[in-house]
C-alpha cells in the first residue's frame, strides 16, 4: 500500500462521512470588549482521570467538574501529540509539531530552543493587538543557558547559572515569564524568571524517588514538592496584577503535574483513596480551583476565557494496571496511554468556560486539536492570522457555539514518530502496532508479521480500536492515505497557499524486509 494506490481526495467526504452531531451550547452576545484568556495545561491526565468525563471515574475532581458545569465539556478533544513536547509546540504555534525538526520523541532540560523567534505564536499575537502575555510552569520547548569559555569546560559542565538564558518563552511572544526548562523530572532543577535563572544551583539532585526524577544540578530556591503550588502562587499574583490594569491578559499555565515525579503535598496524601497518582490529581484540582477562585476575586471571572485541557494522556508511572484494579481508568476504556497512537495517548480533557458567551453545562463531541488555539483567537479578536503562521489550526467558535465541527480531519502522532489520520469516524494508523510505550510496542510490532503494516478502525462501532478492517475497506485506507499525503506535501492543513515543512516528512510505514 501506499500513496499512488489511493483513491483522488474529491471522493473524500462521501467515502469517510462525519461523526455525530454536536450537543447542546450556544454563544451568547453582546460582549463589548476582548476576553481576557487562562489556558491551563496540565501534564500527563487521561481523559478518564477528570470526574465530568465519566460516572466511573474514581478520581475527586470537584472544580474542575464545577467549571465543565459553568461552561462546555469536549469528548472529541486531542493533544498534537502523545507526549509533552510537540503538543506543546502546537499549542503555541498552531502548527503540527512532526513538521519541525522534532521527528520524534521530545526535547531534555538542556535542548535549545524548537520554536524560532520568527515563527508567530499565539502570545506574540495577542502581544501584538494589547494584550499582556505571560507564561509560567512548564516550558520544554528548549531555551539557550548561557555557557563558560575555556578548555576545561565542556558539555553540560559548561553552564553558566549566573549568565542570562536567552531564546525562551520571551522570544517567542511572552512578555514575562517564570518557568521550568522541562519536565519535573529533568535536570537542571532552577526556575528562569525572564532570562535570569533565579538562584544558582547549590546542590546536586540524586537518586531516584519512587515518582522519579533523573540526577542534576538543583537550585537554592529549587524544591521539587512546591513546584507545582509555588507556579500557581505565581500564575494568582500575575492574574491580580492584570485585573487593576486596563489591558487584556493572555496567561499560559503549564502545570508540571502530575507528571513524574508524583509528589502530592502532604495535605492531598490519600485524598483520592487510589495511589499517589490518584492524589496528585487531587492537588491539580485544588489548584485549578485556586485559578478560577483569583479570577474571581479580581472581578474578571466573567471576562475570561479559560481552557483546561492537557498535553496527553495518562503515564504508566501512574500505575495504571493499579488504578485499574481498584475501579479507575484514566482512559475511560479508550486504548492505550501516553506515547501511543492510540486513543488513550492523545485523547484528552478540556473544558472551556466563558461566562458571558458560552452555555453553561454544554457538551460538544466536535472533533478539536490542541493546536486550534491560535485560531480561534483570531476568531475571537477579530483580527486576521499573520502571514505564515498556525497552519493546522482551525476556529473553535462554532463548537463552541454548538454548531458542530470546523475541523473535518485530525493528525496524530506518537513518540516513535509514527503517523495516524482520523477523517469522521475513520482512523487509519500507519505502524503495525502502538507506536509507544503499549503492546504491541514498536520493536516486536514490526517483528510480528501477523500484524498489518496499517490498522483502519471505525471509532463508532469501535472505540477500544480492536478490530483492524484494513483488509475489508481498502477504499477508505487510500482515501485517507491521500488525504495525509496531501497535507504534509501542501505544509498545511487549513486553506492557504502551500508551506514548506522543516524537515521531510515520512509517514508511511517502513516495508517489512
Amino acid at each position: 500500500m501506499n500513496a499512488r494506490t489511493a483513491l483522488p481526495v474529491v471522493v473524500l467526504s462521501a467515502l469517510l462521512g462525519t461523526c455525530a452531531a454536536p450537543e447542546g451550547g450556544a454563544v451568547r452576545t453582546g460582549r463589548s470588549k476582548r476576553p481576557n484568556i487562562v489556558y491551563v495545561l496540565a501534564d500527563d491526565v487521561g481523559y478518564g482521570d477528570v470526574g465530568c468525563n465519566g460516572p466511573d471515574g474514581r478520581i475527586p475532581t470537584p472544580r474542575l467538574d464545577r467549571l465543565a458545569s459553568e461552561g462546555m465539556r469536549f469528548v472529541d478533544a486531542h493533544s498534537g501529540s502523545a507526549v509533552c513536547t510537540p503538543t506543546r509546540y502546537g499549542v503555541l504555534t498552531g502548527r503540527y509539531a512532526w513538521r519541525s525538526r522534532l521527528a520524534r520523541g521530545v526535547l531534555d532540560g538542556w535542548s535549545v530552543p524548537l520554536i524560532p523567534a520568527e515563527r508567530p505564536t499565539v502570545a506574540s499575537y495577542l502581544a501584538g493587538i494589547g494584550y499582556r502575555t505571560a507564561m509560567i510552569g512548564k516550558w520544554h520547548l528548549g531555551w539557550n543557558f548561557s555557557r563558560r569559555e575555556g578548555p576545561e569546560t565542556a558539555g553540560r559542565t559548561a553552564v553558566d547559572f549566573d549568565g542570562p538564558v536567552t531564546g525562551g518563552p520571551d522570544a517567542n511572544g511572552f512578555g514575562t515569564y517564570y518557568a521550568h526548562s522541562g519536565s519535573l523530572d529533568m535536570a537542571p532543577y532552577v526556575y528562569v524568571e525572564d532570562g535570569r535563572v533565579t538562584a544558582v544551583p547549590d546542590r546536586v539532585t540524586v537518586g531516584a524517588h519512587p515518582g522519579f526524577w533523573r540526577e542534576g544540578p538543583t537550585g537554592a530556591d529549587f524544591e521539587h514538592e512546591d513546584v507545582l503550588p509555588n507556579f500557581v502562587r505565581r500564575a494568582r499574583s500575575f492574574i491580580e496584577e492584570s485585573a487593576a490594569g486596563d489591558a487584556p491578559f493572555f496567561l499560559y499555565l503549564a502545570l508540571p503535574a502530575p507528571h513524574t515525579p508524583i509528589l502530592p503535598t502532604e495535605a492531598f496524601r490519600g485524598r483520592s483513596g487510589l495511589n499517589a497518582y490518584g492524589d496528585f490529581m487531587v492537588q491539580v484540582d485544588h489548584h485549578v480551583g485556586e485559578i478560577l477562585d483569583a479570577l474571581e476575586e479580581a472581578g474578571v471571572a466573567d471576562d475570561t476565557l479559560v481552557v483546561f485541557t492537557a498535553d496527553n494522556g495518562c503515564a504508566p508511572p501512574a500505575r495504571i494496571e493499579e488504578l485499574r484494579s481498584m475501579g479507575h481508568d484514566p482512559s475511560a476504556g479508550y486504548r492505550g496511554h501516553k506515547a501511543d497512537i492510540f486513543e488513550g495517548g492523545h485523547r484528552v480533557p478540556f473544558i472551556a468556560r466563558w461566562p458571558e458567551r458560552v452555555e453553561a453545562g454544554s457538551v460538544s463531541t466536535a472533533t478539536v486539536c490542541l493546536t486550534d488555539l491560535f485560531a480561534t483567537l483570531a476568531e475571537v479578536s477579530g483580527v486576521p492570522l499573520p502571514a505564515g503562521a498556525a497552519e493546522d489550526s482551525i476556529g473553535m467558535l462554532p463548537a463552541l457555539a454548538g454548531e458542530g465541527a470546523a475541523r473535518s480531519s485530525i493528525v496524530h502522532h506518537s513518540i516513535n514518530g509514527s503517523f495516524a489520520i482520523r477523517r469522521g469516524c475513520w482512523k487509519l494508523i500507519l505502524c503495525p502496532g502502538s507506536g509507544g510505550w503499549s503492546a504491541p510496542r514498536p520493536g516486536p510490532a514490526r517483528e510480528d508479521a501477523s500484524l498489518p503494516l496499517v490498522q483502519l478502525y471505525d471509532l463508532n462501532e469501535d472505540p477500544g480500536e480492536t478490530r483492524n478492517l484494513e483488509a475489508e475497506r481498502p477504499e477508505v485506507v487510500g482515501a485517507l492515505t491521500e488525504l495525509l499525503a496531501t497535507q504534509v506535501r501542501e505544509g498545511r492543513s487549513t486553506p492557504g497557499p502551500p508551506a514548506a515543512n522543516d524537515r521531510e516528512v515520512v509517514f508511511l510505514p517502513r516495508p517489512r524486509d
